[in-house]
């Protein structure tokens, strides 16, 4: 029998497999499809601090190996969020999830995660400084230590719960970034989000997003993903959960082998809504294939050769 728990900051897992935040919603159109309590967790939409409308359409174009998204963060606010969707989450999803914060101020950052680490139903909080779809804020905060380590510093005197930092790989040395945020007090990390991309239609000679630049994401940018969690790993001692591209259970053990703790699935599940269920059905076949007892074993192994 195999063990697929693992661990972040003191919470333990059932498996390592969570839907990443902007596409899984708040859970409720997944849950209709199969029960989502088989998750290790999951992280919910963005939350800022206002409502946000988003960025005018259209604001997805395909690619060949995924997809770019220039969603903009649209939500309707932590005070929303906190008053309608958390107690319906409650009603088919019984497990703590990750709440995924953004902001455009120092201000903003700390009052949303404040609020919301007041819940109970909140594990962990996922502070997002690496959103390349919005035109100020979050690039400048995800590029930039010492603005990371501010961030960081501010969200850990508000909140009790554990503070994890999605970084941003639209930089020239994401390490040090980490590095800046754990000094801050960072619990764990984040990465990566997307990278910034965009696709030209070529008949009308404009590109395909109205923002003109997105998010790219999808299998392709795995490698990359893998890389950035490698090095990583080696540069700080606080969890990292590894996404970008990921969407098999090999693709998962990698992951974790770079140094990741747990997994968080994003684009695929928009090309396929049961692929996380699928994965987690499939992880113990895929461990006992590669002589893996337990995940928690194996994270960092690729560093030991």
């Amino acid at each position: 029998m195999v063990d697929t728990k693992v661990n972040l900051s003191g919470w333990e897992l059932d498996n390592p497999i969570i839907p990443s935040s902007g596409t899984f919603g708040f859970g409720k159109e997944f849950a209709e499809l199969y029960d989502i309590n088989c998750l290790g967790s999951f992280s919910f939409k963005g939350t800022t601090r206002d409502p946000r409308f988003g960025n005018p359409t259209p604001r997805i174009a395909e690619c060949h190996a995924g997809l770019i998204n220039s969603v903009g963060l649209q939500n309707p606010g932590v005070e929303h969020v906190i008053a309608h969707e958390l107690p319906e989450l409650g009603t088919y999803f019984k497990k703590k999830v990750i709440a995924n914060v953004s902001g455009f101020s120092i201000d903003e950052y700390a009052y949303t995660c404040e609020q919301l680490g007041k819940q109970d139903c909140v594990g962990l909080l996922e502070v997002n400084i690496s959103c390349p779809n919005v035109r100020h804020g979050g690039m400048s905060f995800g590029t930039n230590p010492e603005a990371a380590a501010e961030v960081t510093s501010a969200v850990k005197q508000v909140t009790d719960k554990p503070v994890y930092i999605k970084l941003s790989p639209n930089v020239t040395d994401i390490v040090e970034i980490a590095k800046a945020c754990e000094q801050a007090g960072a619990d764990g990390i984040s990465l990566i989000n997307t990278m910034l991309g965009m696709r030209i239609d070529i008949k009308r000679r404009k590109p395909v997003i109205a923002n003109r630049m997105g998010g790219y994401s999808g299998r392709g940018i795995f490698p990359i993903a893998l890389r950035m969690v490698y090095q990583v790993y080696e540069a700080v001692s606080i969890p990292i959960i590894g996404m970008g591209g990921v969407s098999t259970t090999e693709d998962v053990i990698e992951m974790m082998l770079a140094g990741a703790s747990a997994v968080q699935i994003g684009a695929a599940n928009l090309i396929d809504p049961w692929i996380c269920k699928k994965i987690i059905e499939k992880l113990p076949e895929t461990m006992q294939k590669y002589g893996i007892n337990s995940l928690k074993e194996i994270i960092g192994g690729a560093h030991n050769g």
